[in-house]
């Protein structure tokens, strides 16, 4: 999955869409300036190839939101979990508020995807994490990351679990440097993977790892491990949905080698899907120098369904409802806690 440059889609990043080793776009802020506009953009995408490519974003909410100005302000999850605190059944429905509200406008403007929810534990370790995560108890995340997706499903979108194993318990940020977790295996079981294991059980159609090493497991960075992806993942916890790459650009790749041995690397250890991304030139040259002829059907599962249009969506209650919810959780919470 190759990032754009801009609001536009301009002519060599239409040659680059159209290699066959291509799967689909992440978009970004920079590609947003309206509903309108990002609509358009994700039609251009979808229109060069069929089958047609996959158009995804990170949008999570709190500061991690790509689309800003005329959609939903999503609150950070923790400012669900905080609410869950306080009333189990109005954090549950802002969880469901959460997913389905992202789902619905997203659809609306024809991204397949969110990589969301954050399944990462919020124990004020990592940098990179804080409150991107729901909550610091892996039973609590399970429960409210359950509602969220099921959400997203009716809505029509597929999730994407991440940091697997799980990046909350280590302070580095792996998108400026290499995070080391040197607990034991049995002591992650009992953590940090088990919001994994419920989402999992409950039909989670794709799963993000982190660029972590965990050493008492295996020491390759988990994105690039078959320990981490294939025995663990698929064998012992039954996974049988996507795997994508984090952003193999990432400092937290660089234990891999160049960009073409990281995209090797993650293909090889189990990866479906790599992003290469805020490198154009890097995305260039593994295209042109990576040999790897294998399809990946999984990908397929990842097209989302057609909903609304934009100015349907808007005139509907049920959303109208959700949205003011939400609008009003991600104020509270910022009011707390300011950027």
């Amino acid at each position: 999955m190759l990032d754009l440059a801009g609001p536009e889609l301009r002519p060599e990043e239409r040659e680059l869409l159209l290699h066959p080793l291509v799967g689909g776009v992440i978009l970004f802020a920079r590609n947003y300036h309206s509903p309108e506009q990002v609509a358009e953009l994700a039609k251009q995408v979808r229109g060069l190839r069929d089958p047609r490519l996959l158009v995804g974003v990170d949008h999570e909410g709190g500061r991690v939101q790509r689309f800003r100005e005329g959609f939903t302000r999503l609150p950070a999850c923790a400012a669900i979990g905080a609410e869950y605190d306080k009333d189990e059944q109005k954090g549950l429905l802002l969880a469901a508020d959460y997913g389905s509200v992202m789902a619905l406008e997203l659809a609306a403007v024809g991204v397949d995807f969110s990589f969301a929810p954050v399944l990462d534990l919020g124990l004020g370790v990592s940098r990179v994490i804080q409150d991107r995560a729901y909550h610091s108890d892996p039973l609590i995340i399970a429960r409210l990351a359950i509602e969220s997706v099921m959400a997203m499903r009716k809505g029509g979108m597929s999730a994407v679990g991440k940091h697997f194993p799980g990046h909350g318990s280590v302070a580095e940020d792996s998108h400026y440097e290499v995070p080391t977790d040197s607990r034991e295996l049995e002591m992650i079981e009992e953590s940090d993977l088990v919001p994994f294991k419920h989402l999992i059980q409950a039909g989670l159609a794709a799963i993000m790892p982190a660029h972590v090493v965990y050493p008492k497991v295996d020491e390759k960075p988990a994105g690039f491990s078959s320990c981490w992806l294939n025995t663990l993942l698929r064998g012992r916890l039954g996974f049988d949905g996507v795997v994508f790459s984090d952003d193999i650009c990432m400092a937290g790749a660089a234990i891999a080698g160049d960009h073409i041995a990281r995209v090797q690397a993650a293909l090889q250890a189990g990866c479906n899907g790599v992003l290469v991304c805020n490198d154009s030139e890097a995305a260039a040259r593994v295209l042109h120098g990576l040999d790897y002829g294998q399809s990946q059907p999984r990908l397929a599962r990842m097209y989302g369904k057609r909903g609304v249009d934009w100015r349907e969506l808007r005139q509907d209650s049920r959303w109208r409802n959700a949205s003011a919810r939400l609008e009003s959780c991600a104020q509270a919470w910022e009011t707390l806690e300011p950027s």
